[in-house]
């Protein structure tokens, strides 16, 4: 798996199981909006989180605050049986505690003081799809006591009537907090706990998984780009991939939206990015190669095996394909993935890059 396999069969098994692995495999490798996996981790997270998507069974994702953890609850609910039903997403930390349990189970009129008319829950309106309950971990213990009893029975009663009403939803819950700290230490209920954490997913933090931090970047300048072709300039691919992200995704976003701001033509450089002075390096520069790992030192030395034919041939890519023995579609994918390590083409070439 860590050397790129999707997953794996142990011998014997059936031809139905193949097929539905099979089946998996190629949903990972279409096109998914919104969610961008390029490190192995990422990728068996998501694997983790189609198999999750093919059972009813509850969620609990976890993972420090900006990792994306409601759009991997997305991912799980438009891979599922219930894609074509809602997708509701209730923040627990954002609603204030006394109403918090009005709007996940709804009220009838005359419920408590404001309730004016009836008000169907967030679970009503979840039926015959998915909720995300996020931040779950700031949810008091009295609510705590009535979500259990929902996911029980299946069931839910407004507040202020004692009529059940149905339900047929899948519950993914989501936390930044250690729920098992949080049990020990008697803030969450542990059957609570053993409830959701049927089917447990773990989005990794930015700074594991290195190989999705560029092709981020890159996802968000074409979200937020103003309609012209913009690119990010060495330094500042050097700049992204050094820094160690303690906000996550959410801070990378935000970082991208603010070059993109600052920057002054068609490159973002690494003074348009406006890290924090002295900010954390977690990546040794590419061309420093003696503390480089075994995998990464032959990688570099493929990349000075390629600059030194593209130099030979001019520049010239059909030739250095040749000379290498690779198609020019390969030698094409190899100069981007030196330019996202940081390798300024251009510079290395003059003008024949």
């Amino acid at each position: 798996m860590k050397a790129g396999a999707t997953d794996y069969l142990l011998k014997p098994f059936e031809p139905n199981q193949l097929l539905n692995l099979l089946q998996r495999v190629e949903a990972l490798g279409r096109p998914m909006a919104n969610i961008v996996a390029e490190s192995w981790r990422s990728k068996q997270v998501l694997q983790l989180a189609h198999r999750a998507a093919c059972t009813s069974a509850s969620v609990l994702i976890t993972g420090e605050s900006g990792t994306g953890k409601e759009v991997l609850a997305r991912y799980v609910h438009e891979h599922s049986s219930r894609k074509h039903g809602p997708f509701i997403a209730v923040n627990c930390a954002a609603i204030p505690e006394s109403m918090l349990e009005a709007v996940l189970f709804g009220h009838v009129k005359g419920a408590f003081t404001g309730a004016l008319q009836s008000q169907s829950g967030k679970f009503e309106e979840a039926n015959g799809g998915t909720i995300l309950l996020d931040e779950i971990g700031e949810m008091s213990p009295a609510v705590q006591a009535k979500l259990l009893r929902v996911l029980q029975e299946r069931e839910v009663e407004r507040v202020g009537s004692h009529k059940a009403i149905q339900l047929d939803i899948r519950v993914i819950a989501a936390t930044n907090k250690d729920l098992r700290l949080e049990v020990q230490k008697g803030t969450f209920r542990e059957d609570l706990y053993y409830r959701l954490d049927v089917l447990p997913l773990h989005w990794p933090p930015l700074r594991e998984r290195q190989e999705d931090i560029l092709p981020i970047a890159r996802f968000f300048i074409e979200k937020y780009q103003d309609g012209s072709k913009c690119h990010l300039a060495s330094d500042a691919l050097s700049a992204l991939s050094q820094y160690e992200w303690p906000g996550n995704i959410r801070e990378l976003e935000n970082v991208i939206q603010r070059a993109l701001v600052m920057r002054h033509g068609d490159f973002v450089t690494a003074q348009d990015l406006m890290l924090p002075e002295g900010a954390g390096c977690s990546v040794q520069p590419l061309h420093r190669t003696e503390h480089l790992g075994h995998v990464e030192a032959k990688k570099h030395a493929e990349f000075q095996f390629i600059l030194e034919k593209l130099r030979q041939f001019g520049g010239n890519r059909t030739k250095t394909a040749d000379a290498l023995g690779v198609t020019t579609r390969a030698l094409r994918y190899k100069l981007a993935a030196m330019r996202e390590q940081g390798i300024d083409l251009q510079s290395a070439l003059g003008s024949a890059a």
